[in-house]
């Protein structure tokens, strides 16, 4: 009698596997079947560590399917131990069992007693595959839910404590000194003029510095981080559930991805809070007012060059830049640098400066400033050393790939993990501690990707912030060098590009002084040549000062800078 030839289709999720669904396990039944039922097996296919999401992912399936349609073997059937092993998307189970049909090849689970060729055969396929399916979807669901109730219960939900807590048995706890930091930056936002970026740089000027935490390696406070903090409502004492979800792709039959939801729960917590609602209410509002750009009233081409960068005499916030329009046939526009009155004094006075300082002039004596230093025959030696490394990506860009990788396998391990549970067999006498165990694990998992995808957010902005700055540290050495030819064909916004660029702030006296000065210091981003040695100030003040005679140009007339040297 001649032999029925069949293939066989061995599949485990992970390397280990509870007692019956092994490797060896399968291999072992199947041969049985076949010796058992006269049939002879030509061909094993096996997908170790592979998931039954869906076809992707498992080359020995889609080579098996290959050599189906080849028709090479010439076989009548494929054995697999259950459904569960052939697939658990229902639509994936289906299509291909309608492929090996079409073909003359039919689908026998052993363990489930179910044959293709037979009526009642692909009904029954068609329905634990759908079963499988559900439950598969219902695990991932119960997982969402006991996390939902623990954001109901006020309980933290797992992952990395946000900065200002410590995560104690579970329970979020005040650290007072990183507490101090979130309470500056609700203050600092609430009751002053600063917008995100200008809370952030104050805080770097004043010298703050944030506490390393997990893989967090940047001290300094960036944009990403004031607007996390201002935006995370734990800070008030709620918790948050649901602030992303998972939506299907588009035109994606088995594909999801991330994306934040504006309309998530908030719920009471059991921890204390850092700020008052009543902040936190403030914070918001002011959100939603300056969270967006605003349209320019006045010439599109004018920038406000130093804008930030020149500080108010009396409060030492950034200035800014502001204009007025005469109503006359000419339509003049003038514009002007001012302070904004909005920050508080050491005595609890809000900034009463009031002087408007004419743009046009401010920004030709800083011109003239560096002018003066860039014109030195021993500048562009010393500097070739200098400029460079402070506006380097490399390491942005390393430190973005690394946590990719981190993502990638985190991701691949939850796979994994899912795929675990996937694979619990309901009569297993363990079954129920096994599902809790594992669905523990998982929500670590996701604990885990957040923070990741939180760290890779904001080294991204950081790249994306140096790399908006066209003038690299090679330009910016090429445009010190030859300033005077370049700077005066520059754009408005080159030259505020520039500026900021090069220069950290720009100190002025509350009035001109008598000899028409009103420059008082200027502090660059990295160490300058001058003089014989590297200084990142020049103080432009009338003690120990030292003159510098500069000749701009042929046509241009010498003047005088007096500069007071500030290592």
């Amino acid at each position: 009698m001649k032999q029925i030839k069949c293939y066989t289709y061995l599949r485990v999720s992970t390397a280990m596997q509870v007692d019956g669904f092994s490797l060896d396990a399968q291999r072992e039944r199947l041969k049985k079947y076949a010796f058992g039922n006269e049939m002879c097996i030509v061909g094993e296919y096996c997908d170790a560590g592979r998931s039954g999401k869906n076809l992707e992912g498992r080359p020995d399936f889609k080579r098996m399917l290959d050599d189906i349609q080849s028709g090479k073997d010439d076989i009548a059937f494929v054995l697999v131990f259950k459904l569960s092993r052939f697939g658990r998307n229902a639509a994936d189970v289906l299509s291909s069992l309608q492929f090996m049909q079409s073909y003359g090849v039919n689908l026998i689970c052993v363990d489930d007693g179910i044959d293709s060729s037979k009526d009642s055969g692909k009904l029954m396929i068609s329905v634990l595959s759908a079963v499988a399916e559900i439950e598969r979807e219902n695990i991932l669901v119960q997982t969402m839910e006991g996390r939902k109730q623990k954001a109901r219960e006020g309980r933290w939900n797992g992952g990395f404590a946000p900065y200002g807590y410590d995560l104690v048995n579970g329970e979020l706890k005040v650290v007072e000194d990183e507490a101090e930091i979130i309470r500056l930056i609700f203050e600092k936002f609430i009751t002053t003029s600063l917008g995100i970026g200008g809370v952030a740089d104050w805080m770097n000027n004043q010298g703050y510095r944030k506490k390393l935490r997990q893989n967090n390696k940047l001290e300094s406070f960036s944009v990403h981080f004031v607007k996390g903090v201002l935006d995370n409502p734990v800070y008030c004492g709620k918790i948050a559930f649901g602030r992303r979800k998972t939506e299907k792709v588009k035109g994606k039959v088995n594909e999801s991805h991330v994306v934040k939801n504006e309309d998530y729960r908030l719920y009471d917590g059991i921890h204390d809070a850092i700020i008052t609602e009543e902040t936190w209410n403030a914070a918001q509002a002011k959100r939603k007012l300056t969270g967006h750009a605003n349209p320019k009233r006045y010439n599109p081409e004018h920038e406000h060059i130093l804008t930030g960068l020149l500080k108010c005499p009396v409060c030492g916030a950034g200035m800014t830049g502001n204009f007025s329009r005469k109503h006359g046939k000419d339509k003049y526009e003038r514009f002007y640098y001012h302070c904004k009155h909005a920050r508080f004094l050491p005595d609890g006075r809000k900034c009463d400066y009031k002087k408007n300082w004419n743009q046009d002039d401010v920004n030709q004596a800083v011109e003239q400033i560096v002018r003066a230093l860039v014109c030195n025959p021993d500048f562009e030696a010393a500097m070739k050393t200098k400029i460079g490394d402070n506006l380097d990506a490399t390491n942005l860009e390393t430190e973005i790939k690394n946590l990719r990788t981190q993502l990638r396998k985190k991701e691949a391990a939850k796979a994994l993990l899912i795929q675990q549970i996937d694979d619990l067999d309901p009569d297993d006498a363990h079954y129920a501690r096994k599902a809790e165990d594992l669905n523990a694990r998982l929500n670590q998992f996701y604990y885990s990707l957040d923070e990741i995808d939180r760290q890779i957010e904001e080294a991204e902005k950081r790249l994306a912030s140096v790399q908006q700055k066209k003038i690299t540290g090679d330009t910016i050495y090429k445009y010190l060098l030859y300033f005077d030819r370049y700077y005066d064909g520059f754009t408005d916004a080159e030259k505020k590009e520039f500026m900021q660029t090069f220069i950290e702030r720009i100190d002025i006296f509350e009035q001109k002084q008598d000899d028409g000065r009103f420059l008082k210091s200027i502090e660059f981003k990295f160490p300058v040549y001058f003089n014989g040695g590297y200084v990142k100030q020049l103080g432009l003040t009338d003690e120990n000062t030292l003159e510098t005679v500069v000749l701009l140009s042929q046509q241009k007339p010498k003047f005088t800078v007096d500069i007071d040297i500030k290592p």
